[in-house]
């Protein structure tokens, strides 16, 4: 029956959203500070350093995520760097995140008026007391919105670790699938599993994109 043994399957996606979660906060943690120093070396005016950067961050951009997860879990230990499926998904997802959170701060940051960095020097605050003073906490307070939305798709990207073997939500899903052959059901379960994280984060996500509007 379609009802059938729907509570066990339901602990059993319970253990795999718990990797889910994990993972998310870890390529999170990791790839929005990775994120701040790309933009930072996008922004810089040393030719090198600004080239370094932005070809990181266009890569990290223009890849998908389960071609990073492929060539990190796949492609390092040819070069003699292997790791547990689980930290090769937190590094390909952090790498994915740094990426976009990279050119959100970027854009943070260039949306901050010109007139405030000239205020600020009349005030006697010149060069990086500007910057970080001024410039970035107005830049960051722009770009929170969009970075919690990365952060939303950061979680919903976890599901792309099962094709490294990582016990996620959707490994899980696929597992009971094999085992029941009631696709239908435990893919619907799947689904509203990451539906009761993702759309209150969405929700609040609004919210703050709705402050931020009256704010600004």
């Amino acid at each position: 029956m379609f009802y059938a043994d729907f509570g066990s399957d339901l602990l059993t996606m319970l253990s795999g959203l718990k990797w889910s979660v994990i993972i998310a906060l870890i390529a999170i943690v990791a790839g929005y500070p990775i994120g701040l120093l790309l933009a930072l070396g996008v922004r810089h005016s040393n030719a090198i350093l600004h080239g370094v950067c932005i070809t990181i961050v266009e890569i990290g951009r223009g890849a998908p995520a389960l071609v990073i997860l492929y060539l990190v879990y796949y492609g390092l230990p040819k070069f003699g760097l292997s790791m547990p499926s689980i930290v090769a998904a937190c590094v390909g997802l952090a790498f994915n995140s740094a990426a976009y959170a990279s050119e959100m701060m970027r854009g943070g940051i260039q949306s901050v008026a010109r007139g405030q960095t000239e205020a600020a020097n009349a005030l006697g605050l010149k060069g990086s007391a500007t910057f970080w003073k001024v410039i970035f906490p107005q830049g960051m307070r722009s770009a929170t919105p969009a970075l919690m939305g990365l952060a939303i798709q950061t979680f919903q990207g976890t599901s792309l670790a099962y094709a490294i073997a990582v016990p996620e939500l959707m490994k899980q899903a696929y597992t009971l699938g094999g085992e029941n052959f009631m696709y239908l059901r435990t893919f619907i379960l799947a689904g509203i599993v990451y539906a009761v994280i993702a759309v209150p984060a969405t929700w609040i996500t609004s919210y703050f994109e709705r402050r931020m509007a009256k704010k600004f």
